[in-house]
């Protein structure tokens, strides 16, 4: 009587995948959503259904950031909106933080300016590309 036994992956077989799925996942983690700002650096939005973002949501030297559409608003000078690409030049991280008058990059520190987009500080050397808005009451939207 013979018998057959169909042989499992090996121990090593099991360790390196694993090992390869921890890895992929750390990598994904590290460059994909689960770090992604929100809407006013955390606060609640109170956008208009459409916009992407509300006068209200954007502080005086400071943005939010509208996660959606990859484009970051600022508020420069009061009552002055500004837009921009939310996609840090370098390595094409959405950036995270407005303040200061600064847009700041969460991957490799990248600053850019608030006020017109240039890069502030490095590693970027390319400044965020400016997005035409319009302002009509409390609402920014996309031209």
């Amino acid at each position: 009587m013979s018998e057959t036994v169909t042989a499992g992956p090996s121990r090593r077989q099991v360790l390196l995948t694993t090992g390869t799925v921890v890895a992929a996942a750390a990598v994904t983690a590290a460059c994909g959503s689960s770090a992604a700002p929100t809407a006013n650096n955390g606060a609640a939005s109170s956008s208009p259904a459409g916009a992407l973002a509300s006068t209200t949501d954007v502080p005086v030297h400071g943005g939010t950031i509208n996660v959606d559409s990859k484009i970051v608003v600022t508020q420069p000078v009061a009552g002055t909106f500004k837009a921009f690409s939310a996609i840090c030049t370098h390595q094409g991280c959405t950036v995270a933080k407005v303040e200061n008058d600064t847009i700041t990059c969460p991957c490799h520190g990248s600053q850019y300016s608030a006020i017109d987009g240039s890069v502030k500080s490095g590693p970027a050397s390319a400044p965020l590309a400016p997005v035409a808005i319009t302002v009509s009451g409390t609402s920014i939207t996309q031209a």
